[in-house]
């Protein structure tokens, strides 16, 4: 029975491969997608508003709602990008590179979006808008990786070319992944250490940590949303140029 259902879900995954598959699929499970992720803002907004106010940080505690799960995106999105790449270059998946540069752009709004929420966190706790910190300046750099990359797969017209180069420099930025997460361990920083994901547990309270682990999930359903559109987006747009460059080619 475990062999069979293994089975199954491998054909599903294979099957999935196939452009116009893939195309279907989206175009089945994406009003469900899109139905649920407002289901789960509207709940994860209902949290936040009843959620209390932070002894020392007062209201403006509530900015961490929007600030956390847009930087945990900014990270994930650039790991998927990261395995998208590794999917190019190794085994030549038909959607891989389509995945990546789908990707780059929402990964970008998400980093800016923790970027302005950050700074409009820290300006009144730190006092200042921008502090050139460790956590703050490998963000900074990440966004840029970002902006590189879709001007890569912008300047470069041929398809397969853009995206090997794309691929590397991707790879390539991967460094930067744990530098991001451990820099506020690795050097004395004015952002505060991870209170979530810790081995001893979470220092959150409760009446905090449920509603952003609720907006957490709403965020992410969105960046899947947003990924399958632009996925399907970027694979007529190929299909476009294709017809295109062959009704031009017959022209001759």
């Amino acid at each position: 029975m475990l062999a069979y259902v293994w089975n199954a879900m491998a054909l599903s995954i294979t099957e999935l491969a196939n452009p116009t598959r893939f195309i279907g699929f989206v175009e089945r499970v994406l009003p469900w997608l899109v139905g649920l992720t407002a289901v789960v803002f509207a709940w994860g907004l209902w949290m936040v508003w009843h959620s209390p106010a932070d002894y020392q940080q007062g209201e403006t505690v509530k900015i961490m709602y929007i600030h956390v799960p847009s930087a945990w995106l900014s990270t994930f999105t650039y790991g998927l990008m990261a395995v998208s790449s590794v999917g190019t270059l190794v085994w030549r998946h038909p959607l891989a590179d389509v995945s990546a540069k789908a990707a780059a752009p929402i990964g970008a709004a998400f980093t800016f979006l923790a970027l302005v929420t950050g700074s409009l966190w820290g300006k009144p706790m730190w006092g200042t808008w921008w502090e050139w910190d460790a956590r703050l300046t490998s963000v900074l750099v990440l966004f840029i990786m970002y902006l590189g990359l879709i001007a890569l797969w912008r300047t470069i017209e041929d398809p397969s070319r853009a995206a090997r180069s794309a691929a590397v420099l991707t790879l390539v930025g991967t460094v930067n992944l744990p530098i991001i997460k451990f820099s506020v361990d690795w050097w004395n920083t004015l952002h505060q250490p991870a209170s979530v994901f810790r081995m001893d547990g979470p220092t959150i309270d409760g009446s905090m940590l449920w509603p952003l682990l609720v907006m957490a999930i709403a965020f992410t359903l969105l960046m899947v949303a947003l990924h399958w559109m632009a996925m399907r987006n970027e694979i007529l747009r190929r299909r476009l140029r294709t017809l295109g460059l062959t009704a031009a080619g017959g022209a001759r």
